[in-house]
């Protein structure tokens, strides 16, 4: 056993024999941090008789893939919908899930409010950021009263926090956050690569030795990527991202990996004085409430996952002021307008070159659904005529190059969730009509091509 001194990059995690001032793999500048290694001496193997493989003292020989044992996940159900949703169906015992998001977002509340939540089952909460007073001020804030079952340590070191746990058996164990660990081995500082990988590796180890689900919390950086190295992402089962403006009250729990369920999930919450709040009708922070009718403002159907959303599109088309039309997005790739536009001019014949467009999504929400198309094209026209569109009215379609309307995924869970949220009438593409198999109270509009929309909208 020898130690060896290397340079490790910060940014990617790529180790070097010699320090530069730029990471050879990443690129970034001044990230080198010099590190000590323990090289142990590699074990001695020996051959085993048979089928001739090797075997290292104290490793587990291979197996056939049809002899190996398979037992039916029982997952823990929470009483938090959206997170069930987002994990595919609940907490699996033995994942790790890694969960992002930047300062003051409500990481740890959130984590915290799961955890007194929890009846019935065993958490040990464990931060190394906060005092256990501090802990419990913020729980008597979100649940008085709750938390009998929940377990409080503060501690940094990674062996003892592992000895704890394997003392108590908990449930479920949070770790907030991996970025403060530290392995006694080590004698780099905590929150270096080498720390953060090494600490996450013996939690990922004990997690599956023992059974139980572990959550951690992990930094972000100024670029809105997980802090520290990729291999972190690679090593949990689960990478959860939570997403908001710390100045509004809505908050959206992304899954961006997800070995044990979908990785197109969507949980939305609101924050409130005594914690996150479910939204089961997220319907409610994308659509705005208007005493009058405007010109520009739509309703779209959207997909996240398998969930139907109805967004509110708004769009502002004027003259252009400064000779160069300017064109701007919010929430929607802004190559995406830039072709829709082309669609209107070309296949619709509506001169919007000299026009200036602002189009914004409602609500904060990213978009990346095709079939807002239909949406955007109507409250780019309804704002360019300044006719208003009735608030009653939804869209769901993707537009081609050629101006027809294309067929959506799952067509019937639109239609059915703008019905049930009291809308009048929708347009869908008229290549699912044989899709349309139930009866709904809503009025169906087929259309095959975008110039057929307009003189129902704009028949006066």
């Amino acid at each position: 056993m020898k130690v060896k001194t290397v340079f490790v990059c910060q940014s990617c995690g790529v180790i070097s024999p010699k320090w530069s001032g730029k990471c050879s793999s990443c690129q970034a500048w001044n990230t080198l941090v010099e590190e000590r290694q323990v090289v142990q001496s590699s074990s001695s193997v020996e051959k085993t008789s048979g089928r001739g493989l090797i075997k290292s003292s104290g490793s587990k020989a291979p197996i056939v893939l049809q002899d190996v044992g398979v037992e039916r996940i029982n997952r823990h159900i929470t009483t938090d919908d959206e997170l069930n949703r987002v994990l595919g169906g609940g907490i699996v015992p033995g994942s790790v899930v890694l969960f992002g998001g930047e300062p003051g977002i409500g990481k740890s509340t959130l984590l915290l409010q799961v955890a007194l939540q929890m009846e019935g089952q065993k958490v040990l909460y464990v931060s190394g950021e906060e005092s256990a007073e501090q802990i419990k001020m913020r729980a008597e804030r979100i649940l008085p009263g709750k938390g009998a079952h929940c377990y409080l340590l503060t501690e940094t070191r990674t062996e003892t926090i592992i000895q704890q746990a394997d003392a108590l058996q908990p449930n479920l164990l949070i770790i907030d956050s991996i970025q403060t660990l530290e392995m006694g081995a080590m004698e780099s500082a905590p929150g270096s690569v080498s720390q953060v990988r090494e600490s996450a590796a013996a939690l990922v180890r004990w997690a599956k030795e023992n059974h139980t689900a572990v959550f951690m919390i992990g930094h972000i950086t100024k670029e809105g990527s997980l802090a520290g190295p990729k291999v972190l992402e690679h090593m949990v089962d689960t990478v959860l991202q939570f997403e908001g403006d710390r100045h509004m009250a809505y908050r959206l729990l992304r899954t961006t990996k997800n070995r044990f369920g979908s990785t197109s999930e969507l949980g939305i919450y609101e924050m409130e004085g005594e914690g996150l709040r479910k939204v089961a009708n997220p319907s409610e922070m994308l659509i705005t409430q208007r005493d009058t009718d405007l010109s520009g403002f739509t309703i779209g159907v959207m997909l996240e996952g398998n969930r139907p959303l109805l967004l509110e599109v708004q769009a502002l088309v004027s003259t252009a002021t400064y000779g160069t039309p300017q064109r701007s997005t919010n929430g929607m790739d802004g190559r995406r307008l830039q072709m829709l536009l082309a669609v209107l001019e070309k296949r619709a014949g509506f001169r919007l070159g000299q026009q200036d467009v602002f189009l914004n999504m409602a609500g904060g929400l990213r978009v990346e659904d095709p079939a807002i198309d239909l949406a955007v094209c109507a409250a780019l026209i309804s704002s360019y005529t300044d006719v208003p569109i009735s608030p009653n009215t939804a869209f769901a379609a993707e537009i081609g190059l050629g101006g027809e309307l294309r067929a959506v995924n799952k067509i019937e869970a639109r239609v059915a969730e703008a019905a049930k949220l009291g809308y009048k009438e929708i347009f869908i593409s008229g290549h699912q009509k044989v899709a349309i198999r139930g009866k709904y109270s809503i009025k169906i509009h087929y259309a095959t091509r975008l110039a057929e929309i307009f003189p129902l909208l704009f028949a006066e």
